[in-house]
């Protein structure tokens, strides 16, 4: 009966963003960035089919979530970000989310995803809350969400210190019986228009030069904005993953996060089941 009510659901909110990008299709015309097909909008409709659950595995094993899991107590998960982790609007966050996705998975097991997402920060702030928001829960897996402020406030934020920030917290978190999961940013119109598409794919390129510095102590990444711009160049309007009550053009829409969701539990899923079977 679960599964049947999981999958109405993600239908259901399917049909609601493809209701609305479809409607968006009939007033507007948006035309994708240079990544992306030189497609009218207008000539684009979202496909019948649900986003893909995991196109971009792990590199790494998620091998303390994975041990956490094995014994009868209690697997924390930390989510810390900016708006995209602690939710924008009427939109769900990933971070609750997942943790219905795993308890789901296992439902012997206590499992709670710690949602520390502070609207409008980025690295440099939220390395400063590690201790209180990070360390002192001890959790097996810590899903860091990073450089969406960075280029949407970049007038806000200095990218080299955000850089720093990120490898400042990444040396903090290796270094402990947690796994590592970075996160980066979202495909919306906001962070990806003629404005601010170089500094995006330039904090993109860090992002992943952040994780590679870090590849021995097994960090991974989690490729959002490929993963979205996937969505796009695929034929879905990039209206359609952005919330349509949201003025800025930032956050992700409703199906945009189940889609993410689904996408980051079939990796850490793989990534825990791998290091089983080895």
């Amino acid at each position: 009966m679960m599964d049947l009510q999981v999958s109405a659901r993600q239908d259901l909110l399917y049909r609601q963003a493809k209701f609305i990008c479809n409607a968006a299709i009939s007033h507007v015309q948006i035309r994708h960035h240079r990544a992306s097909p030189a497609t009218d909008i207008e000539e684009t409709q979202m496909s019948d089919a649900p986003p893909a659950a995991n196109p971009i595995a792990f590199e790494y094993p998620l091998s303390n979530l994975r041990n956490s899991l094995k014994l009868a107590g209690h697997t924390k998960i930390v989510a810390i970000g900016s708006s995209s982790t602690v939710g924008e609007g009427n939109i769900e966050p990933f971070p609750s989310r997942l943790e219905l996705a795993l308890r789901k998975r296992y439902p012997n097991q206590m499992i709670d995803v710690l949602n520390r997402g502070v609207g409008g920060q980025e690295a440099t702030n939220e390395v400063l809350r590690f201790k209180a928001d990070v360390l002192d829960e001890n959790p097996a897996l810590v899903i860091w969400q990073v450089g969406t402020n960075a280029v949407y406030r970049d007038k806000d934020f200095k990218l080299s210190d955000v850089v720093q920030a990120m490898a400042t917290g990444l040396d903090e978190l290796v270094g402990l019986p947690m796994d590592v999961i970075l996160m980066d940013l979202q495909y919306t119109t906001a962070v990806v228009n003629p404005d601010k598409i170089k500094l995006a794919e330039q904090m993109v390129s860090l992002i992943a030069t952040a994780v590679a510095d870090h590849a021995r102590t097994g960090v991974n990444l989690f490729r959002r904005f490929a993963l979205m711009q996937s969505w796009c160049n695929g034929g879905v309007p990039i209206a359609g993953l952005i919330d349509p009550n949201d003025p800025s053009q930032l956050h992700m829409s409703d199906w945009a996060t189940e889609g993410v969701t689904l996408a980051l539990d079939g990796a850490i899923k793989q990534a825990v089941e791998t290091q089983a079977s080895t």
